[in-house]
């Protein structure tokens, strides 16, 4: 666990606009700053950064927060592993450690397999440095490879001995678990117990967008075993790595590819290593999987430009044609560029300087209208598959979801093929007709094989206490009182109140709507705003308590996101705003929010009970009583309130 002290160290280091610019390429807009929201398919800068309030918010999906906020739900990690993050990122020391049976009770398998990861990484990284073996083998491969120890530093690159049992070892006497070296796949389960998966192999270690370490890569160097095992192993999936999730490199080249406002994709690991060595860093990798669309929607947070540089041979078209269309559809601006026959971007970096790298992919890159007709039209003169081959070029057109860029390019094939562009314009338009028309079948078939069977589950929905059913207004009522809790919670507003044995107390906001709803056993409907209410009441006595900041650095998610959206609306980003203050004072403000919600919650409470005694004896003479006591409750403030009273 961190202690609380550790936590605001953390927070009091924190930058928000450093945090969230890890993630997506900010720009100055005003005194905040801006950017395409990493929450939803943004296609205009709508996400909003504010370093003077240190929060954010998107304007256009609604999702925002702190940086704890942002960091659990763009990365999907816990509030401790939020906050590991960030002491990682400004030097903070934590102890890190395998958890105790206790702590697991509190924290996922999935940290515990990062703190592993992390482990092992080092372990490899310094059988490299230091063992006899790995110096003398794992070293001298990448030297042959001309890798620099910079970049082998860069990188954490490692050796794995050839002794099959040496990292089960060496994690056993670290106090590593066989679980959790099995759930990382650093280990196999063979017959005579665990084995290293990686024995006699370098080690390539992945790092998440957020430097955590998810996974790894092997390649064999024994030419022994030529034929009997694979040269590349790979982590296999588990909870926290998925391969077609992850780009190799991305995080070291994160920084680059935001300056650069490009990202150059290659298909291997030294691919990625030899192109950083040589000075352009804004390349990652998707080492041996098929591009995916979760890959294109983590690289366009960081930039919407794409260069494919692939080997010349059938692999390497195959692999460029193949993600083409999938680029073109998330909105990517996509080149493509084979390199000489013989070359791969690792052999082809390690010939030239950073800027003769550079050049060459300037002039030789070209757009995928280019690529494909050199590809596929030029010197074809069947007409079937020429014809076929131009209408592979309008589908990948066809994709594009801006419409100008989409005339652009037809009208660019036009003039390239000698074809009128309304034929081409009418084939089009024919593909994304069809696509459609498919799309809906296809959700109309998944809708038909839905069961119909009533003992179906469905998702569990929230159970709330008091109220059965709410209308909107009671709602937006309860929604007023919770966000006077976490905006002013602490702030006393009744100085000096008798208590039974005789003494004086003061009274904070959280503590008099609490007493004063609790007198009578009213609820909230929504369980996060009663557990809001009691934590802010019981807190409210201690020294330097500030239910905003509390609320929002809540290690519940559901409460941290909560608080964080209802302290927004008062901390709107838009230039010039300032909030109002209340003409009549806090104090006027919560009694009057008080007496609205005993309103609408009695009202509607009333109504439930008048139907279950039409509708049912069962109970009666009780529900006749909380009748009668409810409807005297809501009389009484009706009253106050100068409305009419029912009869």
């Amino acid at each position: 666990m961190i202690d609380r002290a550790t936590i605001d160290k953390i927070m009091d280091a924190t930058n928000i606009v450093d945090v969230v610019g890890e993630f997506v390429t900010l720009r100055k807009a005003g005194v905040n700053y801006k950017g395409l929201c990493p929450f939803h398919d943004d296609k205009t800068p709508s996400f909003m950064v504010s370093p003077s309030k240190q929060i954010c918010k998107c304007f256009a999906c609604g999702e925002g927060g702190t940086a704890i906020n942002f960091l659990m739900k763009h990365e999907q990690i816990t509030y401790p592993e939020a906050l590991r993050w960030l002491a990682k990122k400004y030097n903070i020391e934590i102890e890190e450690r395998e958890l105790t049976d206790e702590e697991k009770k509190e924290q996922s398998d999935r940290e515990s397999m990062l703190i592993v990861n992390e482990w092992a990484m080092g372990y490899f990284h310094d059988i490299l440095k230091s063992d006899p073996d790995g110096i003398a083998i794992g070293k001298q491969y990448f030297r042959s490879r001309g890798i620099r120890d910079d970049i082998i530093e860069k990188f954490n690159l490692g050796y794995a001995v050839p002794k099959r049992d040496a990292l089960v070892a060496a994690g056993k006497k670290a106090g590593y678990q066989d679980e959790f070296l099995l759930k990382t796949g650093l280990c196999i389960q063979g017959d005579k117990g665990l084995h290293d998966r990686y024995a006699g192999r370098v080690i390539f270690p992945w790092l998440n967008v957020s430097g955590r370490v998810v996974a790894f890569g092997g390649r064999l160097l024994d030419s022994r075993t030529k034929g009997v095992q694979q040269k590349y192993v790979n982590s296999p999936d588990s909870e926290i790595y998925h391969k077609e999730r992850e780009l190799y490199g991305l995080y070291q080249a994160k920084k680059a590819i935001a300056k650069e406002d490009r990202v150059y994709m290659v298909e291997g690991y030294t691919d990625v290593i030899a192109m950083h060595q040589s000075g352009l860093e804004n390349v990652v990798a998707n080492s041996g999987t098929a591009l995916s669309i979760h890959q294109i929607k983590l690289l366009r947070r960081f930039t919407q430009n794409i260069t494919l540089l692939y080997d010349g041979d059938e692999a390497g078209i195959h692999a460029a044609m193949r993600g083409t269309d999938m680029l073109l559809g998330e909105g990517m601006n996509v080149k493509v560029l084979l390199l000489p026959d013989g070359d791969d971007p690792d052999s082809f970096a390690r010939k030239h300087s950073a800027t003769e790298l550079k050049d060459y992919i300037e002039k030789n890159a070209t757009d995928f209208i280019t690529f494909k007709t050199r590809l596929t039209v030029e010197n074809v003169s069947d007409p079937v598959k020429r014809s076929e081959a131009i209408g592979g070029i309008v589908k990948s057109i066809s994709v594009i979801p801006d419409q100008i860029l989409r005339s652009t390019y037809l009208s660019e094939l036009s003039q390239r093929l000698g074809i009128k562009e309304q034929t081409l314009l009418n084939s089009m338009n024919g593909m994304i007709a069809k696509d459609k028309e498919e799309k809906e079948k296809e959700a109309g078939r998944q809708g038909a094989q839905e069961p119909q069977d009533q003992n179906q589950q469905t998702p569990a929905q929230p159970q709330f206490v008091g109220l059965h059913s709410i209308d909107d207004q009671t709602k937006e009522v309860e929604r007023l009182l919770i966000q006077a809790v976490i905006r002013h919670g602490e702030v006393v507003i009744y100085k000096d109140v008798e208590t039974e044995d005789g003494g004086k107390t003061n009274l904070t906001v959280a503590q008099y709507i609490a007493y004063d709803l609790g007198a009578d056993g009213l609820e909230f409907h929504d369980p996060r705003y009663g557990q809001i209410l009691l934590e802010a009441a019981q807190h409210s006595g201690e020294e330097d308590f500030k239910a905003e900041t509390y609320f929002m650095h809540h290690p519940d998610y559901t409460i941290s996101e909560l608080a964080t959206q209802l302290a927004i609306d008062r901390h709107q980003l838009g230039k010039g705003f300032q909030p109002k203050e209340r003409e009549n004072g806090l104090l006027q403000h919560v009694l009057h929010l008080v007496l609205d919600f005993r309103y609408y919650y009695l009202g509607n409470r009333e109504k439930e009970l008048l139907a279950q005694l039409k509708a049912s004896k069962d109970n009666y003479i009780e529900t006749m009583k909380e009748y009668m006591r409810i409807k005297g409750l809501y009389d009484a403030v009706s009253k106050k309130l100068g409305r009419d009273v029912k009869v």
